[in-house]
C-alpha cells in the first residue's frame, strides 16, 4: 500500500506564527494555517489540522460505506457525507480533539433501513481513519436513507 505525505513550513511561535501545508503526494494545493485562525470561529481562508482530519475522515468513510453497501448486496447511488471535528479542551485545558461527527445522506437501491444502518456502523467501525482516531473521546454517526 501506499505512503502519502503532506508538509508544513512554520515560522514563529504558536500565537504570533503561522504556516502552509502542502499536500506533497497529489500535489493538490497549498493551504495557510495559523493557531489564532484554528481556535477562531471564523477560519478567514485558513485550514487546520482538524479540518483535514474532516476531510480525511469524511473521505475514507464513504469509501467504505460504499463497499458495506456493496457487500451487503445493495448498489449506492450516492452517499452525501459531513465529518464535523470540535477541537476543544481536555481536563487540564489542553487543545484536543473532543469529538467528530459524521453525517450521511444516502440514496441506496436494494437495502432496506435496518440494513443500511448496519452498513453505516460497520463503515463507522472499519473505516481506517475512524481506527486512527479512536482516541477522541466520541465519534458518533446520523446516517439516514433518502429517496430519490
Amino acid at each position: 500500500m501506499p505512503t502519502r505525505t503532506a508538509r508544513t513550513a512554520w515560522n514563529g511561535g504558536l500565537q504570533d506564527g503561522s504556516g502552509q501545508v502542502e499536500l506533497s503526494s497529489s500535489g493538490v494545493g497549498t493551504f495557510d494555517v495559523s493557531f489564532p485562525k484554528r481556535a477562531a470561529d471564523d477560519a478567514d481562508g485558513t485550514t487546520s489540522p482538524e479540518e483535514l482530519i474532516a476531510a480525511a475522515h469524511s473521505a475514507c468513510y464513504s469509501m467504505a460505506l460504499s463497499k458495506q453497501i456493496a457487500d451487503a448486496g445493495g448498489t449506492p447511488q450516492s452517499l452525501d457525507v459531513t465529518a464535523d471535528v470540535t477541537l476543544g479542551a481536555d481536563s487540564g485545558g489542553a487543545p484536543t480533539i473532543t469529538t467528530i461527527k459524521l453525517t450521511v445522506r444516502a440514496e441506496v437501491d436494494g437495502l432496506d433501513d435496518a440494513a443500511f444502518q448496519t452498513c453505516a456502523e460497520n463503515a463507522k467501525a472499519g473505516c481506517p481513519v475512524s481506527k486512527a482516531l479512536a482516541g477522541v473521546g466520541e465519534i458518533s454517526l446520523d446516517a439516514a436513507l433518502e429517496t430519490a
